[in-house]
């Protein structure tokens, strides 16, 4: 199968996508897709190129709850006269075969049901050219300081809003976490001794081990809430873009206000890497 391409170096666009579906209330219940939706990313802008959601209706709508327990969630009424998924299932393929998938807790959850969703069907999956799960990233990089990691949680630490769990919206509130995270983290790593003091020794800063595992947030329990232990790939590199120009340039004014060149080896470096695409 070819990957989908971009651009004359041929690099492979970045598909951010999300699921939203039945929550199963025992165990050994499976799970129902209800709504998908995703965005393709142009790999070297960060620009959205195509967007696509749709509802979709399970073949057995008693397992749809009447009603949602969510703002904005996905009730028995609003999928009654959805397509079911092998309708959509040629449109969902383009979107997602041949791309580097990107999402949030996608590795544990939402490829494992599209997997299922398409092997109900009799057809094989679309299949990724690598993968980029935020909720690995942003574990390692912000867990100390952006409690749960709950996609809810982080909307709220950067100020962008509460999360709709509404897979079209939620997956553009995942790009831009992602470029508030990298912002940061260039920013800090220019004057870690300015920026990073501010909340590594703040004594009103819960971090995990201090909350012993347990965070004072109300949310519902999500069926994408992140799990107590990762087993997380690293996220694949990039070509860098213009994302990587903009912080580069914010870089090098923070050095001139310094009086001093950064090392071409500084942690900022290694943190574009990984994040200079999110």
């Amino acid at each position: 199968m070819e990957a989908s391409t971009s651009g004359k170096e041929g690099t492979a666009e970045i598909v951010f996508f999300d699921l939203e579906t039945t929550v199963p209330n025992r165990a050994g219940k499976r799970f129902w897709v209800l709504e998908f939706g995703a965005i393709v990313v142009c790999p070297k802008k960060l620009v959205e190129r195509e967007s696509y959601s749709t509802l979709v209706r399970p073949k057995d709508l008693s397992v749809v709850s009447l009603r949602s327990g969510r703002c904005d969630g996905i009730t028995r009424e609003v999928v009654a006269n959805a397509p079911v998924f092998e309708d959509v299932a040629d449109k969902i393929f383009s979107i997602l075969n041949g791309r580097v998938w990107a999402g949030h807790n996608i590795q544990r959850f939402d490829c494992i049901r599209i997997k299922e969703a398409f092997s109900d069907i009799g057809r094989p999956a679309p299949e990724p050219v690598g993968m980029i799960d935020s909720l690995g990233v942003l574990t390692e990089k912000f867990g100390r300081r952006a409690g749960n990691m709950k996609m809810a949680t982080l909307a709220s630490y950067f100020g962008l809003g509460q999360q709709k769990h509404r897979s079209l919206d939620d997956v553009r509130m995942n790009l831009e976490v992602l470029k508030h995270c990298a912002t940061v983290l260039f920013l800090e790593s220019s004057l870690p001794s300015v920026l990073l003091g501010k909340w590594q020794g703040s004594p009103t800063v819960i971090t995990r081990s201090r909350a012993n595992g347990k965070l004072p947030c109300r949310e519902e329990t999500s069926r994408k809430s992140p799990p107590t232990s990762a087993g997380y790939q690293r996220a694949v590199p990039y070509t860098r873009g213009s994302l990587g120009k903009m912080t580069e340039g914010v870089k090098n004014l923070l050095c001139k206000a310094q009086g001093k060149q950064l090392p071409r080896n500084s942690l900022v470096l290694k943190h574009s890497h990984m994040l200079r695409l999110r």
